[in-house]
């Protein structure tokens, strides 16, 4: 499926319903296919062709999400930009993934205006929301074109071109397919809950740019409501579900940790939400525990990667549940069972495939898995070795076919010649009633060759002796996996989608040294 599908088939349930709802404003389906249709021929008029890579830089925004789809109907592949990211970044990603075109808010002309003269590949340039100086408003220069059904032939199979990896050295690209997103799309479809009757209300707000847009594809499938949020804000968040009756949502655990720390959290009217999606990161299992029994049994894990995008394995919200209707609290650390159309085992080091409990590297074998990194074949042998796609993480399968994950390879610890899996001791971490978040990272230590380093985030108005947090860790898993030190920060570094940057953490901690 190209992405146009997706769009078209919601339109076919309903074409006066809504689309893309933000505040008072609410476009149909019939008005996204419009702009779709209009907004493509400009790009085919303007010289973009099938295949050509076309970026927007924005906001969560609806005008800005539906051009994703005019791209789409000119043949061409979206290259989704954070604007968060730092400007040299998002040049470096610009020009490494030979970009014609950008669509660009005009609260991000600054961001533009730095970098357009270091990308001669960049030929056409729209702000989506007014005109800015020489550059035209999208409203301007689509002006004059028809809205009526059209499409180009695409070259290939690829959607879209997503950056990682910018702040290690050069951005991979990675390719997915329409493919790739028909097989996330189908995934997403079998194995969560979904109102019948009336379409479902999905309620965005982490960036579309990342999981939260990815996700409104199967959604538009059945005709959804999209309900986007333009910046984060948790009361106003809690307010939409109760005004939309959203049924479908999205959140990384450090917002449902943030969710979970306000005290009227039990005064929200949440009873319409059928599936609450949480994934990006590990989440804490006491935090999980607790979420499910404040928010509701509606929790719902993903686990997957920009390479093999959200779906490697899931976690429907019975799963959370045991046959005798308490919670399985021996489920809540796993990533739950790997997806109907994936294959994934746990791998060595030399390519020989584990059994059951024996720890390793999670490798996948699926329609899922993206095509490979746009011009940059090395690194597309290397993630694809043995025949497997390479995730990076360190995880094991239990006997019931749950997988669990241990840490990120190069997270880990070696303390002693014992190694050590982060992930395990935040997890301990996150049992203690006085901390909302934290994280581990290893230092280096003339004694131990690297010693575990707590840093906490504290719940407001708590405190806690370092010694005691110790204590607590080393009673419930040993004093290998204890904290040799304990920080306390007001906050931590967390990237442009609310994960924990633990280089930002060690690169501190070693300059306070």
């Amino acid at each position: 499926m190209r992405l146009i599908d997706f769009l078209d088939k919601g339109a076919s349930l309903g074409a006066e319903a809504p689309c893309l709802v933000m505040h008072e404003r609410s476009l149909s389906y019939r008005q996204v296919q419009a702009h779709s249709y209009k907004v493509g021929r400009a790009l085919a008029r303007d010289g973009v062709r099938p295949g050509d890579k076309v970026a927007i830089l924005s906001s969560n925004d609806p005008i800005s999400f539906a051009c994703v789809f005019a791209i789409s109907r000119a043949g061409a592949v979206w290259t989704p930009i954070n604007p968060r990211n730092e400007a040299a970044e998002n040049q470096e990603i610009l020009d490494a993934f030979d970009c014609s075109c950008l669509f660009y808010q005009k609260a991000y002309a600054p961001l533009v205006e730095r970098i357009r003269g270091s990308l001669p590949k960049l030929k056409t340039v729209v702000c989506i929301d007014g005109e800015d100086g020489a550059v035209p408003s999208l409203e301007r220069w689509s002006a004059g074109l028809e809205d009526t059904p059209w499409s180009a032939e695409p070259n290939d199979d690829l959607a879209m071109i997503v950056g990682t990896g910018g702040t290690t050295g050069r951005p991979k690209g990675v390719m997915l397919t329409g493919r790739n997103l028909e097989t996330m799309s189908a995934l997403t479809l079998m194995g969560y809950p979904f109102p019948r009757g009336e379409p479902p209300v999905y309620l965005a707000l982490p960036p579309l740019t990342h999981a939260a847009g990815v996700l409104c594809f199967p959604l538009l499938c059945l005709g959804a409501k999209i309900v986007i949020m333009p910046h984060a804000d948790l009361p106003e968040f809690l307010a939409l579900i109760s005004e939309h009756q959203v049924t479908h949502t999205f959140l990384p655990p450090t917002v449902i940790y943030m969710l979970l720390a306000k005290p009227d959290l039990e005064k929200a009217n949440l009873g319409s939400l059928e599936c609450f999606w949480y994934g990006a990161a590990p989440m804490s299992a006491e935090k999980l525990e607790e979420a499910i029994k404040r928010i509701g049994p509606v929790m719902a894990q993903l686990f997957g990667q920009s390479e093999a995008p959200m779906f490697i394995s899931m976690m429907a919200p019975a799963d959370h549940f045991r046959a005798d209707g308490t919670i399985a609290k021996e489920k809540l650390a796993s990533a739950g069972r790997i997806s109907p159309l994936v294959t994934a085992a746990i791998m060595d080091d030399g390519g020989n495939l584990l059994a059951p409990g024996e720890r390793g590297e999670i490798v996948v074998r699926s329609s899922l898995v993206m095509a490979g990194y746009y011009k940059n074949e090395e690194a597309t042998r290397e993630v694809s070795r043995f025949g497997w796609h390479h995730t990076g993480d360190v995880g094991y399968l239990d006997d019931d076919g749950f997988l669990f994950i241990v840490d990120r390879a190069k997270d880990m610890i070696i303390t002693g010649g014992f190694n050590v899996y982060s992930s395990e001791v935040e997890q301990t971490l996150m049992q203690h009633p006085q901390v909302q978040d934290c994280a581990i990272v290893g230092l280096p230590d003339d004694k131990w060759g690297e010693r575990v380093t707590a840093v906490l985030l504290l719940k407001p108005g708590a405190t806690v002796d370092p010694d005691e947090v110790k204590a607590f860790v080393k009673a419930r898993i040993g004093s290998v996996k204890s904290p040799k030190q304990v920080e306390i920060w007001p906050d931590l570094p967390r990237s442009k989608v609310g994960k924990v940057l633990k280089k930002e953490i060690r690169s501190k901690l070693l300059a306070a040294s």
